[in-house]
């Protein structure tokens, strides 16, 4: 089950999402729901990953972007944030030579500063290993908050400026966007959310200005290729005006 769809005009082919990014939510729910620990909601996360990797290639999607975990969940339990740094790193030595060899382009998004360095150098490997890669883009949103991506691009804007390097005055859309993480990525044009929740939580704030939303109720370890299927449909229907007046209300 799926948000309500839009209109599209009649008649107009349906276009099929270019990027497409979600927000995995539900682990812990699914996990409570069926009497397990929430690592075994996280476990089983990790499975409808990688089935819904396999599934946006298959569909042709170009850019699929992940959020996977928050600059907010370092708050969580200890145990927990370690069982998830430990499937992290599973998940990056168990399939990283399966999403190079589909040619699969690993990229990383989300502050370095101050991670351990185990976790530093798997992240960087995945990206440095898969560089060459153009079947399909795989973002992952790791240690990742939208507000602060934000303040970082302003806090280098600033930098130059006070440097001299730049004038304030002359600063563009385009000069800002140049210092964030997603610099070179287009942005999504889908987001999905599982679990029934209607929010962003702090993912893609400024990437997400014109993105459609489609929130699923279904949480993310039930999450399958027939959902995203779905998703692609409703988005499909709607009516993308990008703060402009449909076709056919403009000539009115």
């Amino acid at each position: 089950m799926v948000a309500a769809r839009g209109c599209r005009p009649k008649g107009e082919k349906a276009v099929k999402p270019a990027h497409i990014a979600i927000i995995m939510d539900g682990n812990g729910r699914w996990a409570r729901a069926r009497g397990l620990p929430r690592t075994a909601g996280h476990r089983a996360g990790v499975e409808s990953l990688r089935r819904t990797v396999r599934a946006a290639g298959e569909m042709g999607i170009r850019w699929l972007t992940v959020y996977a975990f928050s600059s907010e969940n370092w708050s969580r339990p200890k145990a927990e944030v370690s069982d998830l740094m430990g499937l992290l790193k599973l998940f990056i030595r168990r399939d990283l030579a399966e999403l190079h060899q589909n040619g699969v382009r690993v990229r990383i998004v989300g502050k370095r500063d101050g991670l351990e360095p185990d976790i530093a150098a798997l992240l960087g490997e995945a990206e440095s290993l898969t560089a060459g890669n153009t079947n399909m883009n795989l973002v992952v949103a790791f240690n990742y908050g939208g507000r602060d991506e934000i303040l970082r691009a302003a806090r280098a804007l600033a930098i130059e400026a006070k440097a001299g390097r730049l004038d304030p005055e002359d600063v563009t859309m385009q000069d800002f966007e140049a210092r964030l993480d997603t610099a070179d990525m287009p942005d999504p044009d889908l987001i999905i959310r599982t679990s029934g929740e209607q929010r962003l939580s702090n993912f893609l704030l400024w990437q997400a200005a014109y993105a459609e939303f489609v929130f699923v109720p279904c949480r993310w370890p039930d999450f399958g290729s027939d959902d995203l299927a779905a998703a692609i449909a409703v988005f499909e229907e709607r009516d993308r005006r990008f703060g402009g007046a449909a076709a056919q209300e403009a000539v009115s």
